[in-house]
């Protein structure tokens, strides 16, 4: 199996209970999670080799988000302990038109003030085969976004093939800095995973008249953009999930590719995803799908094919943490959508 690194922060998230609004808790259940963690967790599951890496506090919040990626065989020999403290995001659980909301308490968290001297990256990367990282990383902090562009340039002095998803938050920078960053980021990156709102307002291109509120996806726009993408950025894979919105609790979901190679275009099989037990980390599960599917030797088709079907899972398990098995996952890729128990 491949051996896989991502970077990013891992946080303590705290949940309502039974879709409950924040005014309403009296207790939340708790996990922890992250953009790159998530991943790290997916391709451990399906059996690859995968090590994430960040900075926590020393302290015991920060040894419980390490033993949490533990518990899923994620290796973590090059977690840095220093900084101040473990980000939080409160997250309220929506239902029906009541959309789910995030509330973050991250600032000066420990990956936000970690600097390259707390990192051996031309260890990290020795023999790994590939790198992931998202747009949420560098946008947490000015020091995180130099740490990040550091990574990949051992990545690619090494000869590691490099993947990220835009992953647009709004809450932690504007548009216009996130395309003055991730621009330069692009440079390093093989395969680029985004959603048409990433795609606008982290590189600046939108795919014609998709209304994701709405429903009305427009394919050719996304091929368009794909097109633009490759040519300016030279990635070998443009993809994008589709998610439409119907409401919280019930989402269509599917995705597409393009092929810098062969040209070509490739929309998945779709599926009505309802009710929703917990869309977060969705966008994960999806981009951990695609390397796997990639690391696999799958083609291209095949292999987001297992993306979308790997995320559809996950909208059914609590947490961040995509923990559907790969055998779950090829069962749904081949057709068995039918929920029958499994006796």
């Amino acid at each position: 199996m491949a051996k896989v690194i991502t970077m990013g922060e891992i946080m303590l998230r705290l949940s309502t209970p039974n879709s409950e609004k924040l005014i309403q808790a009296d207790e939340f259940d708790v996990c922890y999670g992250g953009g790159e963690a998530n991943v790290a967790v997916s391709l451990a599951n399906y059996g690859h080799d995968a090590e994430f890496v960040t900075a926590v506090p020393d302290n015991e919040i920060g040894e419980c988000a390490v033993a949490a990626l533990r518990k899923y065989n994620v290796g973590t020999r090059h977690i840095a302990r220093c900084g101040e403290r473990l980000g939080i995001y409160f997250l309220e659980s929506g239902s029906a038109m009541r959309p789910s909301k995030v509330i973050y308490d991250r600032a000066h968290s420990s990956i936000s003030t970690a600097t390259e001297k707390d990192f051996d990256f031309d260890e990290i990367f020795r023999d790994a085969d590939w790198f992931h990282f998202t747009g949420i990383t560098p946008a947490i902090s000015d020091s995180a976004a130099v740490l990040t562009e550091k990574a990949l340039q051992a990545a690619k002095k090494h000869g590691v093939k490099v993947s990220v998803d835009l992953n647009f938050r709004k809450k932690l920078w504007s548009s216009e800095k996130a395309q003055r960053v991730m621009k330069n980021l692009m440079q390093y990156v093989d395969v680029c995973i985004g959603n048409e709102e990433d795609a606008e307002l982290v590189l600046g291109y939108r795919p014609g008249r998709t209304d994701v509120v709405s429903g009305e996806l427009e394919l050719a726009g996304y091929r368009s953009v794909f097109e633009q993408m490759v040519a300016d950025y030279h990635f070998e894979y443009c993809i994008s999930s589709l998610r439409v919105s119907h409401s919280a609790s019930d989402n269509g979901w599917s995705a597409c590719i393009y092929s810098r190679d062969t040209k070509e275009f490739y929309h998945s099989r779709e599926y009505r995803i309802s009710p929703i037990v917990d869309r977060v980390g969705g966008g994960d599960s999806f981009a951990g799908g695609v390397i796997c599917g990639l690391l696999d030797g799958r083609n291209f088709k095949d292999a987001l094919e297992f993306a979308v079907a790997a995320s559809a899972l996950k909208h059914t398990i609590p947490g961040d943490f995509n923990l559907a098995s790969r055998k779950e996952v090829e069962t749904l890729a081949g057709g068995d959508a039918s929920g029958r128990v499994q006796r």
